[in-house]
């Protein structure tokens, strides 16, 4: 069974579809690494996403920094939304500080704990085990073909994202307006 769906016949590009495209494996492979971290993290009551804030702090720290949540949210490429609220839950969980930044009362710093710095060794060991296996294919954690596609990978990060396409006009589906943004219910329609 093919992991991506054939196109429908009503396909106006009529392309064949000759593999899974790099934007779906990047998709499928994030959410697999994902996934592996969460479960390898589990025990420790860390998430992924909790853990890129933790391990994040853990390697600003050493520069004596205490980065705000936007230059957090900035560092990993999380919506500084989520970083907020990230913050808040490790925040109760006694293993970040959150202080307002005495240069703009706005901003909230954001540092470890003695306890979060523990955590995040610990955590850190973990995601370095989960890594080393998952790219074992490519030679582990130091191996070349990792060096290699870890370059590509930057180098992709690295790229500016001005892409402009043309969408062409037809139905829309799932509930989408014509923008692709959910299209607003009214009375009747909920």
């Amino acid at each position: 069974m093919s992991e991506r769906p054939s196109r429908p016949t009503n396909d106006p590009t009529n392309a064949p579809t000759p593999g899974p495209t790099p934007g779906f494996l990047v998709w499928r492979l994030s959410m697999k690494w994902r996934g592996a971290v969460d479960r390898a993290l589990a025990p420790l009551g860390v998430t992924h996403a909790q853990y890129s804030l933790l391990g994040s702090l853990y390697d600003v720290r050493r520069t004596g920094l205490r980065p705000s949540q936007r230059q957090l949210a900035d560092h990993t490429g999380l919506e500084p939304l989520y970083v907020s609220k990230l913050a808040r839950a490790l925040a109760a969980a006694g293993l970040i500080e959150r202080a307002e930044d005495p240069a703009d009362t706005r901003a909230v710093q954001l540092s470890l704990t003695e306890e979060g710095r523990e955590v995040a060794e610990r955590a850190i060991a973990v995601v370095r085990q989960v890594m080393d296996g998952m790219l074992a294919p490519l030679g582990g954690l130091e191996g070349p073909g990792t060096q290699a596609f870890a370059r590509e990978l930057t180098a992709l990060l690295e790229a500016p994202l001005d892409v402009s396409v043309d969408v062409p006009p037809g139905d829309v589906s799932l509930g989408a307006s014509p923008t692709g943004r959910p299209s607003k219910k009214t009375k009747t329609e909920e």
